[in-house]
């Protein structure tokens, strides 16, 4: 009974050994994610960094950076126009959204097949992105569902445009709340290992954050 107890404890742990390598290197089942990441010789401008190792094709990436984009449907000038220092930090979100190649340890089921929740986001970029829209104006916190979408994205009846910091009064509350909780605000800054960089060059360093925090399930599973 003994041996039998070791050999299922060490096929356990090398079923789940696999599966957790498996997350640190997949792509989300989404709408414009390729099955599995690869090297994209070119992508467009902000999401050039993930080119090595990508989830996305180089015309995803190129439509990211529209303003009414078919990736979404969405308008981000549902306000009056964005300024050009907002913009490029949801430029570089749905960069990191479609491209990224190391989310799996927060990819969880949802209304779009999967979804990230709790994406622990830097401090520093976080408030960065807050500090570059907070003279920008739109109508909703939460920026996923409640839309009048008889065409594209409208403010719904009877919600009005209002400054930034009114409906955000703080980086924590624009970037856990705009999209549903995908992401997670830390108090860690970029280089620190412990959160996801939306802005990088170079080696992405985003793995080795995935690697962190894929360890810290797996542990919190076997004590459970």
């Amino acid at each position: 009974d003994q041996v039998m107890l070791l050999v299922l404890a060490s096929l356990l742990t090398l079923t789940s050994g696999t599966l957790s390598l498996d997350k640190l290197n997949m792509c989300m089942d989404g709408k414009h994610q390729k099955t599995a990441p690869g090297p994209e010789g070119q992508l467009f401008l902000q999401c050039t960094p993930w080119r090595d190792n990508a989830c996305c094709t180089a015309n995803t990436t190129e439509e990211a950076h529209e303003d009414n984009s078919y990736l979404y449907n969405f308008n981000w000038n549902h306000c009056g126009a964005m300024s050009p220092s907002c913009k490029r930090h949801f430029i570089q979100d749905t960069c990191f959204y479609e491209c990224s190649p190391h989310l799996g340890p927060w990819i969880q089921p949802s209304w779009r097949k999967e979804r990230v929740l709790n994406v622990p986001i830097c401090k520093d970029e976080c408030e960065q992105w807050w500090e570059d829209c907070k003279d920008d104006f739109t109508c909703k916190s939460n920026w996923h569902k409640g839309w009048d979408w008889s065409s594209i994205n409208k403010c719904p009846e009877g919600s009005k445009c209002r400054k930034w910091t009114e409906v955000f009064p703080t980086p924590k509350s624009m970037c856990e709340e705009i999209w549903s909780n995908s992401y997670l605000y830390t108090t860690h800054l970029k280089g620190s290992g412990r959160c996801m960089q939306l802005w990088f060059s170079g080696k992405n360093p985003n793995r080795e954050v995935a690697e962190y925090y894929n360890q810290a399930q797996q542990s919190r599973s076997f004590r459970l």
